[in-house]
């Protein structure tokens, strides 16, 4: 991934150099579990533990002569050790000491991924409950509804969050497994308790079957989940670009000193950072279009998924990672224009009150087919003259014959779309 959408902690991860370092805890743990079960003789376990390393220069030197990743990764280790690497890899082959290390790039990903997923509910949960009674314009179709409460929407993405979170962690827990089967994955050359004690080093569960190879639907149901977050932040930055149109100006990205909106407009106030957040979430779903693709392989295995996965492993953990973060800076600085709001529902003259006037009349004995037409037609005369709704309906006999004006003028209250909030709040674990 390029550095522009990278963040430090995450990038190391899926550095070249850590890359060697997992591979290098991989074998050390198979290793570590040969000497346990008294495969390795103790002199030679310590030579291996104290002296095992690596160099990626000379690892590139190899592999440039042996075209392999793996034995040119071992034959550069066993420059540290010496006569005792003859036990390091034994046993194996080259699937368990990657997918292995993998597993744990994954997870270790997985965690960085996790906190800042957590973090993004908990800056949606304190929005949610700083805009607990401001209302404003709910929208269906991309026209005015009904009034709602504007802490709603951020409630509503943290539930969605909470669904992350436990997928997330069900994810990890799906790609935290290990191997060390040996070709075709059969044990034929290694004691099966090597792979339990050395996962258990690991902090891995071994898989429960391998074609030499861990299954590949385990990474397709990781990057899933990477794309569901990512669908999670898009949702919230589409939202948001809606809502800062100048037609509407109901939220703004901040507009930090200093930063230019258009080389040609200096007016211009653009909300680029959830333009780019739509932009990158499209990059995880190709991603996982891929990783499903490398599901099938030929028979035991092929390699046809090795070098999908050196660019969407990598990249979807650090855009994920890179997502997160700025979707937490988004909202804990979202400028947030209330007088707007206000202004925004007033638009249709009252024509947001149809529906509690409907109510109203059917509470009073019509049918509810009646009690639409006669509304309906006072809505559209409102609609298409500009005039109040609420003049309307206090001028039609078949209303006012059927509700008191003192009853008409208590429909038309904002507060009736506020006071189930509460409601919905302790539901969804926000108060």
């Amino acid at each position: 991934m390029i550095k522009r959408y990278s963040l430090p902690e995450m990038e190391h991860i899926w550095t070249q150099e850590n890359r060697y370092e997992c591979w290098l805890e991989v074998e050390l743990a198979a290793a570590r579990a040969m000497h346990e079960l008294d495969i390795i003789p103790d002199a030679d376990w310590e030579i291996i533990a104290e002296k095992a390393d690596f160099n990626s220069e000379r690892i590139d030197e190899i592999e440039a002569v042996t075209h392999h990743d793996v034995i040119a990764f071992l034959t550069n280790v066993a420059e540290y050790v010496g006569e005792p690497a003859r036990w390091i890899h034994y046993g194996l082959t080259s699937s368990d000491v990657l997918d292995t290390a993998t597993a744990l790039q994954l997870k270790r990903s997985g965690e960085l991924i996790l906190t800042e997923l957590l973090r993004l509910a908990e800056t949606l949960k304190l929005k949610a409950r700083e805009h607990r009674r401001t209302l404003c314009m709910g929208r269906s179709h991309g026209i005015h509804a009904e009034p709602t409460c504007f802490g709603l929407k951020f409630a509503l993405w943290y539930d969605e969050a909470q669904r992350n979170v436990q997928r997330l962690q069900n994810a990890i827990d799906t790609v935290a497994v290990g191997q060390f089967s040996g070709a075709v994955g059969n044990f034929a050359h290694i004691d099966p308790r090597v792979e339990e004690l050395a996962c258990k080093y690991l902090d891995l569960k071994p898989v429960n079957i391998s074609t030499q190879v861990i299954q590949r639907d385990l990474y397709a149901y990781f990057l899933a989940e990477l794309a569901l977050i990512g669908a999670l932040i898009e949702k919230i930055a589409l939202e948001i670009r809606h809502l800062q149109r100048t037609e509407v100006q109901e939220v703004e990205e901040n507009f930090s000193p200093g930063q230019k909106g258009s080389s040609a407009m200096p007016h211009k106030r653009n909300p680029i950072v959830s333009e780019q957040l739509c932009g990158l979430s499209r990059v995880l779903r190709s991603n996982l279009i891929a990783a499903l693709e490398n599901i099938p392989l030929w028979h035991e295995r092929d390699i046809s998924h090795s070098s999908v996965e050196r660019i969407i492993l990598p990249d979807s953990c650090i855009l994920v990672h890179y997502m997160l973060s700025k979707c937490c800076s988004l909202i804990s600085n979202l400028v947030v224009y209330t007088e707007n709001m206000k202004a925004n529902m007033e638009l249709t003259h009252g024509l947001v009150f149809s529906q509690a006037v409907l109510l109203h009349l059917v509470q009073k004995g019509l049918s509810r087919e009646v009690a639409y037409t006669i509304v309906q037609s006072d809505a559209m005369e409102c609609a298409n003259t500009g005039k109040d709704f609420k003049e309307y309906v206090l001028a039609d006999s078949r209303i006012t014959s059927l509700l008191p004006e003192a009853e008409i003028k208590d429909i038309f209250n904002y507060e009736r779309y506020l006071r189930n909030v509460d409601f919905i709040y302790k539901r969804c674990g926000i108060i």
